[in-house]
């Protein structure tokens, strides 16, 4: 497989990892329990195994570190109505999310 269609293929994965399978209750809980972000941060990773178990494994665990602070933060800017900052926040978030997956596509799978 090429590199752009490894590209396309990962950020489909991760558009059905992280949006499709995320359900209400993950998506409003992560922020406030730690086993629900696990959850979520393992479920995620789990598509991944397609590309490789390293990869998987290493882009979970970066997704764990992103999300545990953006969760808080969307969390702490929905409570405020501070609707501009939430949405900048999960935009950030999600190009965080693929800046490390594309990045460690090149270094993880050769």
């Amino acid at each position: 497989m090429e590199i752009g269609e490894k590209i396309i293929l990962i950020i489909w994965l991760h558009f059905i990892s992280d949006f499709v399978l995320q359900t209400d209750y993950v998506a409003i809980n992560k922020s406030k329990m730690a086993n629900v972000l696990l959850g979520h941060c393992i479920m995620y990773s789990a598509l991944f195994i397609i590309i490789g178990w390293f990869y998987a494994f290493i882009n979970g665990v970066l997704h764990l570190v992103v999300d545990f602070v953006s969760s808080k933060l969307t969390a702490s800017f929905w409570e405020k109505n501070k609707r501009h900052w939430f949405f900048v926040t999960i935009g950030a978030d999600q190009a965080l999310h693929l800046t490390y997956l594309i990045l460690t596509l090149n270094y993880l799978t050769r």
